[in-house]
């Protein structure tokens, strides 16, 4: 680990400010949550945190209130829930700054959890007065939020400032610890898939990988953005008529690394079951939702030699049947692989879970737009900002 762990602080009779990513999905009306697995994922930093004689005051941010109290925003339903889990109680802050939080610091073995950190406009501005008043509820800092780190706010860089301590959480460490491995000496042969809708989205990701891995297998809709470059016909399909010429540069300089699909699975309009058809090529009026059997074949064949895989985006319309097969066999094979395998979030971990192979997966990221920026070569604030070891 580059960066402090919080395994290297001397955490017994510390208050810790972790920040955390409780940014879970709500029912209608913000009283109910619907997946708490974003919790769950930080129960081992808090028990760790605990069991060492440290008070916790946990902050995160939920939903975009745009810098104001928001009642279907509230943390309140977290608490609840977060209480539920640990098995012990937790108190919950009516804000996140000022005296009335500042009078409930947590004594040890205590768990504090502020209100929303993002109904302060303070927060995503990087304010350094809100970023004085977190840091002064705390003794150390503790960045257990991979999903923020791309963010440069007050609670995830500007507080660090005012810390002697400023260490990453033991999910932070599985997140840096695998990207670094898949990214910094990988090892080979080392394969990138990556698919989802726009070229604009991949072209940092593509040009850093590009450094980095042996081949380059490219699905979903900005594969089209490619066959068009090569002067390949794409019929309705999403193409980035202002990316083509990106696509040409990228392929000009791989040379042999990039793959992209030799058939397609085609219809007239993305709706369930719509009539489809298998093609090599793409005629007019039909757009292309998913990679056909071939390219699934072909695929299969280069993930099953590799010792290093790494996933963002499915390769077509995966929630829409039928065009969920490319995706869903494709994640068959990478589970099946004995590679060292990281699955970037969002779209890509939906793709897994439906698979049903999750548990076959090495590391599947917690942060979709932070796992980007990171294949990309960019440095993250949130990671940036914590003390080097």
């Amino acid at each position: 680990m580059p960066k402090l762990s919080i395994r290297d602080l001397d955490l017994q009779g510390k208050r810790v400010f972790l920040r955390v990513d409780f940014n879970v999905p709500l029912a209608a009306g913000g009283r109910e949550i619907t997946s708490d697995k974003r919790i769950r994922a930080s129960i081992p930093t808090i028990q760790y945190a605990l069991e060492r004689g440290a008070g916790l005051v946990l902050a995160s941010h939920l939903g975009r209130p745009g810098g104001k109290a928001d009642p279907q925003m509230s943390l309140g339903p977290v608490a609840n829930r977060l209480e539920t889990l640990l098995g012990r109680p937790v108190r919950m802050a009516p804000d996140c700054v000022g005296p009335e939080v500042e009078a409930m610091k947590p004594a040890p073995g205590e768990v504090l959890l502020l209100e929303n950190l993002r109904f302060h406009p303070g927060e995503e501005k990087n304010d350094p007065e809100f970023s004085r008043q977190l840091a002064a509820l705390c003794d150390v800092y503790v960045n257990d939020a991979f999903g923020s780190a791309h963010r440069a706010h007050a609670s995830t860089a500007g507080m660090i400032g005012h810390l002697p301590q400023a260490a990453a959480g033991l999910l932070m460490e599985k997140e840096l610890e695998y990207l670094t491995r898949v990214t910094r000496n990988p090892a080979r042969p080392a394969v990138a898939i990556l698919g989802g809708a726009k070229v604009s989205d991949k072209i940092e990701v593509i040009d850093n990988l590009l450094w980095i891995i042996d081949r380059l297998l490219i699905g979903g809709a900005m594969a089209y953005s490619f066959l068009a470059a090569r002067g390949e016909p794409a019929g309705k399909s999403l193409v980035e008529r202002d990316k083509v010429d990106d696509a040409r540069r990228m392929l000009a300089a791989a040379g042999d690394k990039i793959l992209l699909p030799v058939d397609h699975v085609v219809a007239a309009e993305i709706r369930a079951g719509a009539a489809h058809e298998v093609v090599s090529t793409i005629p007019p009026g039909m757009m292309g939702l998913d990679i056909g059997p071939k390219t699934v074949e072909l695929y299969s064949g280069v993930i099953a030699r590799a010792r290093t895989i790494i996933w963002n985006g499915p390769m077509g319309v995966f929630e829409t049947p039928p065009f969920e097969r490319g995706t869903v066999e494709l994640a068959r094979a990478v589970a099946a692989s004995a590679a060292t395998s990281v699955v970037g979030g969002g779209d890509s971990e939906k793709a897994i879970q439906a698979a049903g192979v999750a548990s076959k997966i090495s590391h599947i990221s917690t942060g979709g737009g932070a796992a980007l920026e990171f294949l990309a070569g960019l440095e993250l604030p949130g990671v940036a900002a914590l003390k080097d070891n």
